[in-house]
């Protein structure tokens, strides 16, 4: 191996969008207080919007330093390697998530979210994925509502008190 890495398809573009989301992202947090003190609300946030800023400005330092692909075939970004079925599944199960919570609930919508992701991405049979994701929002269920004892929302279908 030569030592210098290959950039893949999509990578440099990837690379630049974080860049611009960690910068939105420590823009977003010097406006909650600004910079007037070590003991301001808005500092921590800082702190981790500029750590996340100098990493990707690494990140996109490698990335340009990369050499390009030089295989056949291989040279344009190509849809399939940028954007591959599961990620699209995924990403559509997301977005259905987001669009039940409000009539299902929390508890629900997140039970069937999880265990519809967990059976498609891990595929150990649906015993496993049901266990696992019962566990999870258990684990979840217990952590936000009793221990932070954050309201979860209800569901509008489900009438309240039922999850």
């Amino acid at each position: 191996m030569s030592g210098q890495s290959i950039r893949r398809p999509g990578e440099l573009v990837f690379a630049c969008l974080l860049v611009i989301f960690s910068a939105a992202a420590l823009w977003q947090a010097y406006g909650i207080s600004g910079f007037k003190g070590l003991s301001q609300p808005g500092v921590f946030p800082m702190l981790a919007a500029a750590t996340m800023l100098v990493s990707c400005l690494f990140v996109l330092r490698d990335t340009l330093r990369a050499r390009e692909t030089e295989q056949p075939g291989t040279a344009g970004a190509s849809w399939s390697s940028i954007l591959p079925l599961r990620l699209l599944v995924i990403l559509a199960m997301v977005a259905i998530y987001l669009y039940a919570m409000p009539w299902l609930g929390f508890v629900l919508a997140s039970g069937l979210f999880l265990f519809s992701c967990i059976a498609y991405l891990w595929r150990k049979g649906i015993v496993i994925s049901l266990a696992l994701s019962i566990a999870s929002l258990a684990a979840i269920y217990f952590l936000f509502r009793v221990v932070f004892e954050v309201v979860l929302p209800q569901g509008s279908v489900i009438p309240a008190g039922v999850f």
